[in-house]
């Protein structure tokens, strides 16, 4: 045990005395930043061109393989999508091993093997180095790429197109490159049903064949290998590789706007307002501005602790959360802000956006916030050292982008340098407050007037090019007259009138398991009765009747309040239009909106108790082609068919966000006013 001396005493009350004269409401001053060593990556080339970087760390028996193709940016045109498809083909199969045994021989040694259009990687445990290069020196060289397999891949592409047509983040982010760089540069096109149409495995082949060169690639092995065995082994399983010539691309650099400008893409079942305020700046890796910007955007809106979600989640509560980023790029890189906020604050929140971006370019930053911000990054720098990975991609990143040797053994100095002067310069050099692209998706009806104050809005498809231009309603079209046509339309008044009850069975789909929704209406009495099942089993029931609404979710019932019951009946009756003017709703006409290419009146169908609907109907034909629900999400109609009399959608898409993937559903069965019993509806 210490003995306890009149010194050892003294020296105690010192230090306590010392620790309360702290003025603990002033950040730490940042000491001198070091000079970090970071374990250099050994090189060597080649005779085919490839360069390979060797990170030893013998830490774990485990060593990874990254190889990465250095080709400028494609624009892909008329195939875009093709380059998604090279990675997922090349994988499908080779000329010694199918699709399953190149799985299956990954699996059995516990390694990963992923391929891309610009990138090889694999990983397995040191005594499995040998499989698992020989797997992927086979994907690289003899790949068979199967007609069947691009087939596959291309369903599932357009089903996750489908998805993101309705999603409204998805949305945004096409339409904010569209507007940012132009649908004809590499970054702002985008991905259409017809372009993956397009694409043949002749165009997987040929860009197999051009880009899949060593003279353009680096490999990066990290682990438990010293150069002289990486020597080896690369020479081993890539010196047979041949180079060839690789094709170069230029782009005119998009040309920033002249004055702010707004895009609006109108997804009226829509709460919330995505969006995203943007610019294209002239940013790549290694520039002046680089770290800088590093630092800027941490203050700016880089978390929880930024001006941007300090303003615009915490002082006015519009939003989860609002960030920004500084984008680099070889090519052009891009300055973002962007959030997600209530339809009614979209304006209000747009204001404290500019707010803030003409604050940080006018007022500059201040030393506390430019101190907090070093702290941060530099911690984040330094756990990023712990990843032998990071090292071998600061190996890359020096070769790639012509860096100085000990660029990454300076960064914290050169970050640590940075004076309050340079990061205003930055926000300055980079940001422009008077030419913003201003992109938003959201209810039109409730926020295009509001828009206007920051500029022209201009509204666009949910794809990001300019929306049609609809013509406007004629002055004797009502309401009244478009639920009329849509009535003529299906059968007419009689005919469909006659319809008083009825049972539907529709089938569909997701993700390889049948499910089914069963409806049974009786207008007469108001009742409705409706049960999901999957796979056989009811996932999911409903029952209005009485007045009176229950849901049951795999066996526990849970009475509906009136609010749920007033929202309900807005999918109680079958053909509701006819009864619309019975139930004390209110009807808006909306004008006339595109729906996926066909122009359609809108309908804006309310409650009295604030619930509500739009439904959509063809100006040509006049049957309804689209219901926007809130709650259920979006149904379109197709398929009509004669059925007694009445025109009858006997297939729908549901969009919705409680489901993965658009939902094909088609009508199986249909009886026409069949007699009903009260078993029916319990």
């Amino acid at each position: 045990m210490k003995k306890i001396t009149i010194s050892f005493v003294l020296s105690l009350l010192v230090s306590v005395v010392s620790f309360a004269q702290v003025d603990r409401s002033e950040f730490p001053k940042a000491g001198p930043a070091p000079i970090i060593k970071i374990g250099e990556a050994e090189t060597f080339t080649l005779d085919n061109g490839l360069k390979v970087f060797v990170v030893e760390n013998d830490k774990l028996p485990r060593v990874s393989f990254t190889l990465v193709l250095e080709r400028d940016p494609l624009f892909e045109g008329d195939k875009a999508g093709l380059t998604g498809y090279v990675g997922q083909m090349m994988m499908a199969g080779t000329t010694t091993r199918t699709k399953d045994q190149i799985d299956q021989e990954v699996d059995f040694i516990g390694a990963n093997l992923g391929v891309s259009s610009t990138s090889i990687s694999a990983s397995s445990l040191k005594k499995h180095q040998g499989k698992i290069l020989d797997l992927m020196s086979d994907v690289l060289y003899n790949p068979v790429f199967p007609e069947e397999e691009l087939e596959k891949l291309k369903k599932q592409s357009l089903t996750a197109l489908a998805t993101s047509k309705d999603e409204p983040n998805a949305i945004s982010s096409r339409l904010s490159s569209a507007m940012v760089y132009g649908k004809d540069h590499p970054y702002g096109e985008v991905t259409t049903e017809a372009s993956l149409g397009n694409v043949s495995v002749e165009d997987v082949k040929s860009y197999y064949n051009t880009f899949f060169k060593p003279n353009i690639a680096y490999l990066a092995i990290v682990g438990d290998m010293s150069k002289s065995e990486a020597e080896a082994v690369v020479k081993k399983y890539f010196s047979d590789w041949k180079p060839g010539d690789v094709p170069k691309f230029s782009y005119d650099a998009p040309a920033p706007t002249t004055k702010t400008t707004v895009g609006l893409v109108d997804r009226s079942s829509s709460v919330q307002t995505v969006i995203d305020i943007a610019q294209p700046i002239d940013l790549t890796l290694g520039d002046e501005d680089y770290i800088s910007s590093i630092v800027l955007n941490q203050i700016f809106g880089g978390g929880s602790s930024s001006r941007l979600f300090m303003n615009l989640r915490e002082d006015k509560g519009y939003t989860y959360g609002a960030y920004s980023a500084f984008a680099e790029d070889k090519l052009i890189g891009q300055f973002s802000a962007n959030a997600s906020v209530r339809t009614e604050v979209t304006d209000s929140a747009v204001v404290e956006f500019i707010y803030e971006i003409n604050r940080l370019v006018e007022d500059g930053v201040t030393q506390e916030e430019l101190d907090k911000a070093k702290s941060n990054l530099a911690g984040s720098f330094g756990r990023s050292l712990e990843s032998p990975g990071t090292i071998a991609n600061f190996a890359l990143n020096i070769e790639r982008y012509d860096l100085p040797k000990d660029y990454y053994e300076t960064y914290l100095q050169k970050m640590n340098a940075l004076t309050v002067a340079d990061i205003n310069q930055t926000a300055d050099d980079l940001i422009d407050p008077s030419k913003l692209y201003i992109t938003a998706v959201g209810n039109a009806s409730e926020i295009q007037e509001k828009l206007a104050q920051f500029g022209e809005v201009k509204l666009y498809d949910n794809m990001g090019y300019p929306a049609k231009e609809m013509a406007a309603v004629d002055a004797d079209v009502t309401v009244e007259t478009v639920l009329e046509n849509y009535i003529s339309a299906i059968g007419g008044n009689s005919a469909v009138s006659s319809i008083k009850t009825a049972k539907m069975v529709m089938d569909a789909d997701v993700m390889g398991q049948k499910l089914t929704i069963e409806q049974i209406f009786d207008n007469p009495n108001m009742r409705y009765a409706q049960n999901t099942l999957v796979g056989g089993n009811v996932m999911q029931s409903s029952r209005i009747k009485d007045g009176k609404g229950v849901v049951s979710v795999q066996g526990q019932s849970i009475d509906m309040t009136d609010e749920q019951i007033d929202a309900a009946k807005l999918d109680t009756y079958f053909l509701p239009e006819l009864y619309y003017g019975t139930m004390g709703y209110t009807l808006t006409l909306d004008g006339i909106k595109d729906v996926e290419g066909t122009p359609a009146y809108k309908i804006i169908v309310a409650t009295p108790l604030g619930s509500s609907v739009n439904n959509y109907y063809s100006v040509e034909s006049g049957l309804k082609i689209k219901n926007e629900n809130p709650i259920s999400g979006d149904t379109f109609y197709k398929d009509y068919q004669e059925k007694s009399g009445v025109m009858i959608p006997m297939a729908q898409t549901i969009k919705s966000a409680m489901i993965p993937v658009p939902l094909e559903a088609k009508v199986t069965s249909l009886e026409l006013n069949p007699e009903l019993t009260e078993e029916d509806f319990n």
